[in-house]
This record gives structure tokens, sequence and C-alpha cells, in this order.
């Protein structure tokens, strides 16, 4: 079928009244679209399926994901997402319904004529085979969720090495002026929520979704505190365990394999909750919200860092991203700011600070795609090559979106106040964001020792 490319584009563009913003090759070597555009290669007749079969963001992932769509040669990923993710904000393309009457109308027709030439109409394509089955159970029920994570987190230590670095740390780093690399930035990070959390020696830390252990390791060598992370996936717990013994720290460090509804012990001194919560669940974040407020004991701080949505439209649900609910977060939810926010003032907290990360998260998130390119040929040998082209997508994208305010990142300070309302804080921002010998310096007793009781005012 001479010029297939064009004639999928025509048809493709008579359906949906835009201009593609891509360039299309067909797999018979043709090509049409705008001069200048990035290129997307339909290796063959099954690249076109999937998309027929699920047009938009799941069809294009399942296309790239099993290699029958690849970008074109020396065009760049982020280009192309770009293009794809303003197409998709068009206000034509957000209110287009593709209804039975707009398929079996003339423009519908058209498309379907082509497609039946080209020998695309056929059954549904198998999913690659990374896509997450769908899970059995409750939707954020114990068994669900570990289901849940361990689709993601148990893909490999040596695999996430390769994307994350030296610091084995899985959220947006803190690029301060100081920081020349990924690794600084996100020491800079661990500090940074150290410091907010107020550590100082002997007091104890529960740390909510571990991850690799890289924030307990810093919180008891750098402030002396007795720290216990815990995490539901297997292979974060085994690799958070060796790293603590290797640095000699495994007296001052527990890590466990458990869900944060099982820990028993409180009270802590202070709880982080670092890219945890948005596995949480929205009905479930009030529940777990709370059970981390008795975990806490009073004049306790809390440090929740967490993704955030933009909020919907009136009258619009919610609907969460199906590529990364197939194949990268099974069952996460977003939540706006806002929402979060409220839902800990309704557990007991006091919300003393709301940081912004946004763009932080962009360049962290671009440095983790680096690693993944530089490190390809072991990545596809360590994890397969779908996978490999799971992350290298999703972080891409993501990348842009917090780049370009589709989503945003928050760290959130709480306090649990005493029993007199009393937060603990130091009186200004600058305090008690303050290195421990920093804030012990700042203050003089000769500068608010009165000698006699200070007037109320």
């Amino acid at each position: 079928m001479a010029e297939l490319a064009k004639q999928l584009t025509t048809a493709v563009e008579g359906l949906l009244g835009l201009p593609l913003p891509l360039r299309l090759r067909a797999w018979d070597g043709s090509l049409a679209g705008p001069v200048g555009a990035p290129t997307v290669v339909l290796r063959n007749r099954r690249a076109a399926r999937r998309l027929l079969w699920q047009p938009g963001e799941l069809g294009l992932a399942r296309a790239y994901v099993s290699g029958d769509l690849e970008i074109g040669p020396g065009d760049d990923l982020y280009e192309v997402l770009d293009a794809v993710a303003a197409f998709a904000e068009h206000p034509r393309i957000r209110q287009l319904k593709l209804g039975p009457r707009e398929v079996l109308g003339p423009r519908g027709r058209a498309l379907l004529g082509t497609a039946l030439r080209a020998g695309l109409v056929g059954p549904q394509p198998a999913p690659p085979a990374e896509e997450a089955r769908r899970h059995r159970g409750p939707l954020h029920s114990r068994l669900r969720d570990r289901a849940a994570i361990s689709h993601h987190y148990d893909v490999g230590n040596d695999y996430y090495g390769l994307v994350l670095g030296p610091s084995m740390v899985y959220s947006c780093a803190y690029w301060t002026p100081e920081a020349k690399s990924l690794e600084a930035a996100q020491e800079a990070k661990l500090d940074l929520i150290c410091r907010k959390l107020g550590l100082r020696p002997g007091m104890r830390l529960l740390d909510v979704g571990c991850g690799w252990g890289s924030l307990v390791l810093h919180a008891a060598r750098h402030y002396g505190v007795h720290a216990v992370g815990v995490s539901i996936s297997t292979e974060q717990v085994a690799l958070a365990r060796h790293r603590a013994a290797e640095a000699g720290l495994d007296d001052r460090i527990e890590i466990r394999l458990q869900d944060y509804r099982e820990i028993p012990d409180g009270p802590f001194d202070a709880i982080s909750s670092v890219g945890m919560a948005e596995h949480v669940g929205a009905a479930q974040y009030l529940a777990y919200a709370t059970h981390l407020y008795e975990l806490l004991a009073p004049g306790g701080r809390l440090l929740n860092h967490q993704i955030a949505r933009r909020p919907t439209p009136p009258g619009e649900d919610y609907r969460p991203s199906p590529f990364i609910d197939r194949y990268v977060f099974p069952d996460g939810e977003l939540s706006p700011v806002g929402t979060i926010v409220s839902l800990l003032e309704a557990a007991g907290f006091e919300v003393r600070d709301v940081e912004s990360l946004r763009e932080h998260y962009g360049l962290t998130l671009r440095e983790w795609v680096a690693n993944l390119e530089a490190h390809w040929p072991e990545a596809v040998r360590l994890s397969g090559r779908g996978r490999a082209r799971v992350w290298r997508l999703y972080m891409a994208a993501s990348a842009l979106a917090f780049e370009q305010n589709r989503i945003g990142i928050n760290q959130i300070l709480a306090v649990h106040p005493g029993p007199d309302g009393a937060s603990g804080l130091p009186a200004t921002r600058a305090q008690w964001l303050a290195a421990p010998a920093e804030l012990h310096r700042s203050v003089d007793p000769a500068d608010t020792d009165l000698g006699d009781r200070p007037s109320v005012r």
C-alpha cells in the first residue's frame, strides 16, 4: 500500500479535526507529517493495531514498551513526549468523545477504510509482559498493597543502582547552589529532612517507606538518632539491612519488613514519610495520617514528602494515568496538596510549613534518565528490554510533567502539638532549619535570661 503513512495521517487527522504534532514513518518506509517535527516509527502492523484498540496514552505506551513503536533515529524522546502532551491538552482533544456516532460517521468510516486496506483490523494484541496484572482483593488491602509495591520495587537492587546512582535515593533531590551532582543533591535533601525534623542525638526516628535505607543511615550517622525504617518491599529491606550493617550502624538502625498499619511501638520523636503516601490511596489517607499522629510523641514533627496532582475542574472525576497505573505504580493515587494538608489537620496535626520542590524533581528525573541511558545494555540485561523501556518512558514523561506544572511535589512539615497546644518549634524558620551546631551557637543564655519573670504581652 503506497504512501501508507500519508493515508494513515490524513484519516486520523480527519477524525480528530487537528493536525498531528509528529511525523509518522510507517513499516512500508513512507513518511508523512509536519517537516521539522520529531518522528515516531510504526515498525509493523501490530503497532497500529495497538493504537486502534487503545487510542491514546495506553495504546502508545503498549506500542513503545513492546518495541512495536520507536522514536525516530536522532530524535529526542523529550521532544516527542512534549509534543504529545501539548496535543493531549488541546481543548478539542480534551473534549473529544469517540462514540458510535463519531466512529460510524464519515470521518470514522474513512479511518476504518484505511485500516481495512492496510490490513490493520484484527484481534487486539496481547499487552506486553511488563504490564501489571489486575490485583485481586479490596483496593489498598495489605495483601494487594504488597503485590503492587512488589511490582515496582522488587525488580532488582542492582538495576535501581544503575538508575539512582550511589545514593540509592528514589525521591526528589534538593538542588542547592552547592550541589553539583545528583549524589550531592540527594545528600542535601536527606540533610534538609533531618533539619526540618529537628533531629538530635538519642531521638527515636520512624521512616515510613524507608526504601533502601538512605535516610535512616544519614540520620543515624550525622544526627545520632536511633532509627526504625519500614518497607513492604523484600528487596529494599534486604539491602537496607546490609547497608546498615556495612556502615556499622545496625545497633542504631532497625529495618523492618512491615506495613505502616502494623507498627505498634510508638511513640517516636520524629516521623518521616518520603515518597510513600502516594501508595496509600485517597480513601485510606485519613487513617494513614491518624495512625502516624498516634505514633508521634506530643511535640514531635512529621515530614511528609509527597507528589501532588493539580485539582480537577468542577464536575470532572480524577482519573489516574492508565500507563502509570498499569506499568509503574499499580493502585497509586495522587491528591492535590490542599487536600493532603486538610487531611493531616483532620488527623490532629498542625501544619507548619509547605515547600514545593517541583522544579527540583524535573532535574532529578532527567539525571535518572541519563543514568539509565548511559548504562542501557546493563539495564536491559538486568531487567529486560521491556522494563527498561517502561522506566525510560515514565521518568522522561514525569520530568516534563513536573517542569510544566502538571504535577507537583511538596514537603509538608507538621507537628503533634503538646497538651497545651505548644508546637515546640523555634520562633523562626531560619532557626528550625539550622543544623544542630548552628542552632546551639545562635542562642546565648545571657541574651534570654532576664533574671525575673517576663511581662505578659
